[in-house]
């Protein structure tokens, strides 16, 4: 049987990216995107939760990213899932689930950088 690994994700930059890059020159660049989730409870009150993801992108999409979003700033992104592990200086074994971006779309009305998010209701969607 085949595998499939593919994510679509919105919602909007946790914190600014954080661009560096590899010895060998390619571009890195990690973010989180926060991602809300609105429903009513048996209640009758709204409730919300925040999911945090964290991202990665490569090349020319890392250098776009954080040349041109800031916290705050709405995203579209398409990726797949991979699990990073290493080992802490204490010798613990950790391991955290990341989105590798493939492709992005930038979201709502054109920004300046620092500007910060948009409303839900400017989503194009």
């Amino acid at each position: 049987m085949s595998s499939f690994n593919k994510v679509l994700l919105m919602g909007h930059l946790a914190r600014d990216p954080e661009l560096s890059y590899t010895p060998g020159g390619t571009a890195i660049t990690v973010f989180t995107i926060a991602i809300n989730r609105k429903w009513k409870g048996k209640d009758g009150e709204v409730r919300e939760e925040v999911d945090f993801i964290d991202c990665k992108a490569f090349t020319g999409i890392a250098e776009t990213i954080a040349n041109h979003l800031v916290k705050g700033n709405p995203i579209f992104i398409e990726g797949r899932l991979t699990v990073e592990k290493w080992e802490s200086k204490e010798g613990e074994k950790k391991s955290r689930v990341r989105v590798i971006v493939e492709k992005f779309c930038f979201i709502g009305p054109k920004q300046e950088p620092g500007q910060g998010g948009t409303s839900d209701d400017e989503i194009p969607f």
